[in-house]
């Protein structure tokens, strides 16, 4: 009995120490997996922080990249708006110069009414006058006429003379006054003639330039060849070709004269191959001629295929493939329109390119913009409006359309494609050497532009800029306001009317500004 006792006991004694050990144990556990929770929820704080500060970074570049793209945004719309602004403030220029030429032409024709009813009030008064004179001189007659009668033969013979030499003193002073104005007439008509002389000499020259053609012979038997038994080879040139053939006295050569390129182009390489031939006759004209046109067909359709291909344009309709061969055979002012087309499809394409516009658009109309050239000759109208009527029968974009109507300024352009078609004809025909004009000249217009306009009170400096097509006039700021600038642009403006000669139009623009300036040391 004790001993189960004492087994007992000591078996809760183990029970117990066993207990407390496990008590303690699952504490000490307990504390280690605590630990343990708080290190991973630590490490996923640690984490979920760095993700955040990561997200930050992203969303911080996306928000700064966003701004950006706006900002970018923003100054391309500032940089339309002021080139739109600039556009409008150079229509309002043009408007008010062509205002200030109206107003002027009014003023003249002002003062020439103003100076005509002077003169016919002056005429009125001197009618009055004479009528006054004429009554007085009535009385003084019959006065004398009374006197006379008592006067003898001598007496009255002296004062017959006397009055006779009075009447004849008035009538010289009348018959010079007369001729003096018989003689400034003759001068001025004179003068006329001589400048219309001097015209169509200039004119011919120039004329001959454009309007004939030269054939080399082997030797000068041929002229009689070419005019036939009794003019019948030479007639039937003519009439097939539309072309003038002048057979002088010019060794070795026969000059081809015509309005019309390509006839005179088919008249030239007729010739060329009947010479080359030797049969020179009526019906081998006819089949040279017939074949030559068929050549120079194929010649005008391969240049113009070549444009269009060089500009790169892709399809375009085969009537315009035709009439652009035709430019080939077109001059304006000595430049070949063709080339002078292509040069301003690359101009207007490039300048497309840099502000984003369509640059295929842009290049087919700029070579398109003088497409009326081509057949200008043979119907009614400007280049402009031909060119028009041709673009819409053939269903060319509204663009290359607007780009044809005012590339001249004779239409106010209704789109961007336009309005650079229209600068890049201006770059093309106003660079140095584009077109027929001397260097000297050249030169001589650029210093006459400068003087005239430095020569203006107020003026500070003048610079003539875009092949003398603009001057540009620095004024004194002190010197001059807002509303003189104006004037001074006005009378620049019609002093260039009155003493220079040039083509198409030239642009003052007048800047006046006040510059602040200070050195810090």
């Amino acid at each position: 009995m004790p001993d189960t006792v004492v087994l007992i006991i000591s078996g809760l004694g183990i029970i117990l120490i066993g207990t407390f050990i496990g008590f303690i144990l699952s504490i000490y556990i307990g504390d280690r997996g605590l630990l343990k929770s708080r290190q991973k929820a630590d490490l996923m704080i640690e984490n979920a922080q760095k993700q955040a500060e990561k997200n930050k970074k992203q969303t911080l570049l996306e928000t700064k990249q966003d701004i950006h793209n706006l900002k970018l945004d923003f100054e391309k719309q500032i940089k339309e708006r002021k080139r739109e602004a600039e556009v409008q403030d150079n229509k309002l220029i043009q408007r008010e110069q062509t205002l200030d030429r109206r107003s002027s032409n009014l003023d003249k024709r002002e003062s020439n009414l103003d100076k005509k009813e002077e003169n016919i009030e002056r005429k009125k008064q001197s009618l009055d006058d004479k009528n006054i004179r004429l009554d007085k001189l009535i009385d003084v007659q019959n006065e004398k006429l009374l006197e006379i009668a008592r006067f003898s033969l001598d007496q009255a013979r002296d004062l017959i003379f006397k009055r006779v030499e009075d009447e004849m003193a008035i009538e010289i002073a009348s018959y010079i006054k007369e001729e003096e104005e018989k003689a400034k007439l003759e001068v001025d008509k004179k003068a006329k003639h001589l400048i219309s002389d001097a015209i169509q000499k200039y004119a011919q020259e120039v004329t001959s330039e454009r309007t004939v053609s030269v054939v080399s012979l082997p030797n000068d038997e041929m002229k009689g060849r070419i005019i036939g038994r009794e003019g019948r080879n030479i007639r039937t040139i003519e009439a097939l070709t539309g072309v003038d053939l002048i057979i002088d006295d010019t060794p070795e050569a026969v000059v081809l004269s015509g309005f019309d390129p390509i006839r005179r182009e088919i008249a030239k390489r007729t010739i060329e191959s009947l010479v080359s031939d030797g049969r020179i006759h009526p019906g081998r004209i006819e089949e040279v001629v017939e074949k030559t046109r068929s050549e120079v067909d194929r010649f005008i359709r391969d240049k113009g295929e070549e444009a269009v291909f060089e500009v790169g344009i892709g399809r375009i309709h085969p009537d315009l493939v035709k009439l652009l061969g035709r430019l080939h055979f077109r001059t304006s002012y000595g430049q070949n329109v063709l080339r002078h087309s292509i040069e301003c499809a690359f101009l207007a394409g490039k300048l497309a390119a840099e502000i984003g516009e369509d640059e295929v658009l842009a290049k087919r109309a700029g070579l398109l913009h003088d497409i009326g050239k081509a057949v200008d000759h043979e119907v009614e109208g400007s280049h402009v409006e031909i060119g028009i009527n041709i673009a819409n029968r053939h269903k060319e974009p509204r663009a290359v359309v607007d780009a044809i109507a005012s590339h001249h300024g004779e239409k106010e352009a209704e789109t961007v494609i336009a309005v650079l078609v229209a600068a890049a004809d201006a770059l093309s025909a106003a660079r140095p050497g584009a077109r027929s004009e001397s260097l000297d000249n050249y030169i001589k217009r650029l210093e006459q532009l400068e003087s005239i306009s430095t020569n203006v009170n107020g003026v500070e400096s003048a610079y003539a800029i875009q092949a003398g097509r603009e001057v540009r006039v620095i004024v004194e700021p002190t010197k001059v306001d807002d509303a003189m600038a104006y004037k001074i642009a006005r009378d620049i403006k019609e002093q260039i009317e009155e003493e220079l000669s040039y083509p198409g139009t030239i642009k003052v623009t007048v800047i006046r500004e006040t510059r602040a300036q200070d050195i810090a040391k």
